[in-house]
């Protein structure tokens, strides 16, 4: 046998033992699915009335819930795997994206814009966004209310650079509006609907007035590829909690207050205000989320320039 037949011929057998571990893989029954969430929206509700778990029971598939602050972290876990979909808002996935992270969007919930907003405290001498300029603004980097923000300067026609952004997590930014040691602070529920219970703050602007936005179910790309079962699954049992919420606004803050341990009051700020619905990614919703990648690099916050259409997955059709 000639030496390039023989390189050949290895090259064939490792490319089947490849193959054969890929496919083994990928034949392997799915035993846990893991969802990442936060401590306000639909995917709390789902955990709530266990309709994921009752949905996937008769398939052996058990579901691990996993917590998470804000948008950011939740999609680099997505990213190496340790999560296998998760809830997030608009801005998370376009910085994941432009970093690379094999996420994919599944499917979109409905916009919550009445429950993120730019807050003062009520003494401050903030009175409107215009006031912004050389302020000192907490926010969560890559978060929705990074969007919201940098919206809201638009719409002031403030520039980025004009303000101090001070990028905080949600727990840090709270210490540092308590004692005042940011100006503003740009924040979604239940975070903000704490701060309204204990501060009654003067808002300067919502996203409802600035944006047309949605949050989001992702997926990491692999698991999704591999197991589009399990993801049409999750998107049905999502809407069977959309519909139990939407048929008991009465129970939704208790929902939310049981497996969050947030406050009833701040809970029930948040439910009045929310919206419950599951949508496919349309046109519409893509051309959206394009506008706001295109914002954040036009800003040089994401280092590539991206196309949302290309971590659009697509459920199978049989």
């Amino acid at each position: 046998m000639s030496r390039l037949t023989r390189r050949a011929f290895g090259a064939a057998l490792l490319a089947a033992a490849v193959f054969a571990t890929t496919f083994a893989q990928a034949a392997e029954p799915l035993k846990e699915l893991k969802i990442g969430y936060q401590k306000t929206g639909l995917p709390v509700i789902a955990r709530q009335q266990q309709v994921i778990e009752k949905a996937l029971e008769p398939k052996g598939i058990a579901v691990k819930w996993v917590e998470f602050t804000a948008g950011p972290p939740l999609v680099e876990a997505l990213n190496v795997g340790s999560i296998d979909v998760g809830w997030v808002g608009d801005a998370p996935p376009i910085f994941g994206q432009s970093a690379g992270s094999a996420i994919a969007y599944a499917a979109a919930l409905a916009p919550n814009g009445k429950g993120e907003a730019i807050i003062v405290k009520p003494g401050s001498s903030i009175q409107s966004l215009a006031d912004l300029k050389g302020k000192k603004v907490g926010v969560g980097k890559g978060t929705s209310a990074h969007n919201l923000l940098i919206a809201a300067l638009e719409k002031a026609k403030l520039g980025y650079d004009e303000i101090t952004p001070v990028y905080l997590s949600p727990a840090d930014a709270a210490a540092a509006f308590a004692s005042d040691k940011i100006d503003a602070w740009a924040i979604w529920d239940p975070f903000f609907a704490i701060a309204e219970t204990r501060y009654n703050p003067r808002i300067l602007v919502r996203t409802s007035d600035v944006l047309n936005v949605n949050t989001y179910l992702i997926a990491n790309r692999d698991f999704a590829k591999a197991h589009p079962e399990v993801v049409t699954e999750t998107i049905g049992a999502l809407k069977v909690a959309a519909d139990w919420a939407n048929a008991n606004k009465d129970k939704v803050a208790e929902a939310l207050h049981e497996v969050t341990g947030v406050p009833l009051d701040a809970q029930t700020l948040a439910a009045n205000r929310s919206v419950f619905s599951v949508e496919p990614i349309t046109p519409a919703i893509i051309a959206h989320q394009q506008e706001t990648a295109d914002r954040f690099f036009k800003l040089k916050l994401i280092p590539n320039a991206i196309k949302i259409s290309d971590a659009v997955w697509a459920a199978p059709t049989n």
